[in-house]
């Protein structure tokens, strides 16, 4: 006897912010063009850095919003038993991508600056990257909600997090430049941006690649899992179980419950997906209850 268990269709974390997406999306696309042009004018790479990390910004939001639609249009059928939910977390993988070509381009163009230190104009400088430190902290207060919730939107908010921290450090350079001439201030600001991205950048694409593996949930013990489950009242055996993210926000089960011969199978169910829901939020669980040695444990 098996079942499968969810409470109505599930939806992504993600999908509930996309107004908030959206609003950062083109509150930011429309800043960085901007940024961008005074980069050139102005001969900063800090200021070019922080356009170029913003451009990333906007492709992966972009990417966020395109599969939070793709995986909410996209219903469980055919060939796609799951739907797309997994888009979110390939979106998110290809951000932590983005964010570290980005961050090393700036690594290699600032060791390259500190030999031959070109000519910076401060004063645009500032003007532009005090207008760009107001635009990211509200993007920032946009998406600082939803990252809690959607390895999606977390991808999206980290890349705003890094511009912003990046924004700073642009006017920390322009004012020491305008104020002492000190050039070297540009391609330290620019260094350092790039050194705080890299581990945030690291640590999204391990997380999106956990779910794409299938590996446990961190937050969760299997063997706790298992104990729990073996706990209910007539479960003799727990085996052939597994626990995934399938996007985030949607933890899955499934195992093989063997129970005692003279149990209630309808009761067991009952019991074990209740434990799972109220003690792991999990709500989609696909349990098989069988007597007592008549299955053979698959061993993966």
């Amino acid at each position: 006897m098996s079942a499968g268990h969810r409470h109505g269709a599930p939806t992504g974390a993600g999908a509930r912010y996309r107004g908030r997406l959206w609003a950062a999306f083109a509150l930011l696309g429309v800043f960085m063009l901007a940024e961008a042009l005074a980069a050139l004018l102005t001969g900063s790479l800090a200021l070019l850095s922080d356009a170029a990390h913003m451009f990333t910004d906007v492709l992966g939001i972009g990417m966020a919003l395109a599969a939070i639609y793709a995986a909410t249009r996209s219903r469980a059928g055919g060939q796609r038993t799951f739907g797309l939910y997994r888009l979110e977390v390939l979106a998110a993988l290809a951000n932590a991508v983005l964010l570290l070509g980005a961050a090393l381009y700036v690594l290699v163009e600032a060791v390259r600056r500190f030999a031959e230190p070109p000519e910076v104009r401060a004063g645009p400088m500032l003007a532009v990257a005090v207008a760009g430190l107001a635009v990211n902290v509200v993007a920032f207060a946009l998406l600082r909600e939803g990252a809690r919730e959607s390895l999606n939107v977390r991808g999206a908010y980290l890349e705003v997090l890094g511009d912003l921290v990046g924004s700073v450090g642009v006017v920390l350079a322009a004012v020491i430049i305008q104020t002492t001439g000190w050039v070297y201030a540009d391609p330290i600001v620019a260094l350092a941006v790039a050194l705080f991205v890299l581990p945030r950048t690291v640590a999204l694409g391990r997380a999106a690649l956990r779910v794409l593996v299938q590996a446990a949930p961190e937050h969760l013990d299997v063997e706790e899992v298992r104990r729990t489950l073996g706990a209910v009242p007539g479960v003799t055996d727990v085996h052939d179980l597994h626990v995934w993210t399938l996007t985030s926000g949607m933890d899955v089960a499934s195992a093989h419950l063997s129970v005692d011969p003279a149990t209630d199978l309808d009761a067991v169910l009952a019991d074990a997906r209740a434990r799972l829901r109220d003690t792991y939020r999990i709500d989609h669980a696909t349990l098989q209850v069988e007597r007592a040695g008549a299955c053979t444990p698959i061993h993966w």
